[in-house]
């Protein structure tokens, strides 16, 4: 058995991705947080968190379980999905993640939006990582900024997604180094 990093993001894919989409992911998750990724499957599907009556996954119900079955090692803990999330507040969500807290999730489902079916990989992966890197700075408290280009900036549309940058802005990249020096890891 290979032992684990003492602290790493495990990221725990709940259906089928595209593997290589995924190293992407981790590789951007590394270079954002410092540390290393870890593949660990947590949960084998989220219907324990199906609303009938909106067609939906709650998210904020996937995150307790989560939370609940990270390994001691993990830092933090990213879920990657399909299926459609939603907070009750909101028609839907293109992640959730608990504000200082241990998980956060993302979905796929919307994130294909407005794309060509040709040539439409990097945009599709670029969106995906800038939405799990946004869902892991809120675990590490960071709320969202101001700035159009910071990755922290929240969005309302795809378009939203698509505009903000791959980075941190000078000041949550701040926000985020004084985080990680209360962690003392």
């Amino acid at each position: 058995m290979i032992d684990s990093p003492p602290h790493t993001i495990v990221i725990s894919i709940i259906g089928n991705l595209d593997a290589l989409l995924i190293e992407e992911v981790r590789s951007e998750i590394s270079r954002i947080f410092g540390f290393p990724t870890e593949m660990t499957p947590l949960l084998g599907d989220v219907d324990f968190a199906f609303d009938t009556f909106r067609d939906q996954y709650h998210s904020t119900i996937i995150l307790e379980k989560l939370a609940d079955l990270a390994p001691p090692h993990a830092v933090k803990v990213l879920a990657i999905t399909k299926v459609d999330l939603f907070i009750p507040v909101l028609t839907y969500v293109y992640g959730e993640a608990q504000l200082g807290g241990k998980s956060c999730i993302v979905s796929t489902y919307r994130l294909n939006e407005g794309l060509p079916l040709i040539s439409s990989h990097e945009n599709f992966y670029q969106r995906l990582s800038k939405e799990a890197i946004h869902e892991i700075g809120h675990t590490f408290n960071l709320r969202h900024c101001r700035d159009r280009s910071c990755i922290m900036h929240y969005c309302r549309t795809i378009e939203d997604v698509d505009k903000k940058s791959n980075q941190l802005c000078r000041y949550c990249r701040v926000l985020l180094d004084d985080e990680l020096k209360k962690m003392k890891i």
